[in-house]
């Protein structure tokens, strides 16, 4: 099923996948990682001029990661603006996405902290670097196959 953004972009000729509606009834989409920057101010142009929020997560242990962006379109005088979700995977083992730093300077500290706990390189971030964890942390603490360092698990407890 298709909504109102995905058949603008078909139009359009923008490559992307619909992945339906979420239970608020928002169209979700999947963009991506090569299209992700040129899509992201196509749609900027077009009216989504705020993001709500910028967010990751790691699909399987050893499978994809995800970044998720909420896009609204903010008008004056208009109660129930429009929103999509917007979903760019990337392989675990290279996991590099555009960042749209430059077209919604609110993702700065959202993608910082998707780089911060799963590694996700947002190419042209101006400071990306660790915000939550110390320079000197090993590894990517919020993937599915992290082992934390000096970690023993308690073995028969009772």
């Amino acid at each position: 099923m298709r909504g109102r953004l995905s058949a603008w972009l078909v139009k359009h000729g923008l490559v992307h996948r619909s992945l339906g509606f979420d239970y608020q009834g928002i169209e979700t989409l999947q963009i991506k990682p090569e299209d992700w920057h040129s899509v992201a101010v196509i749609l900027y142009v077009y009216g989504y001029n705020y993001l709500r929020s910028q967010c990751a997560y790691d699909v399987a242990p050893g499978g994809l990661l995800a970044s998720v962006y909420h896009l609204t379109r903010i008008k004056y005088g208009v109660d129930q603006p429009e929103e999509v979700c917007i979903k760019v995977f990337a392989p675990r083992n290279n996991p590099k996405i555009p960042s749209v730093f430059w077209v919604w300077k609110s993702a700065n500290f959202q993608e910082r902290e998707s780089y911060d706990m799963f590694g996700i390189f947002y190419d042209n971030h101006p400071r990306l670097k660790r915000i939550l964890m110390p320079e000197s942390w090993i590894g990517w603490p919020l993937r599915k196959d992290y082992v934390a360092p000096n970690f023993y698990e308690i073995q028969d407890a009772h």
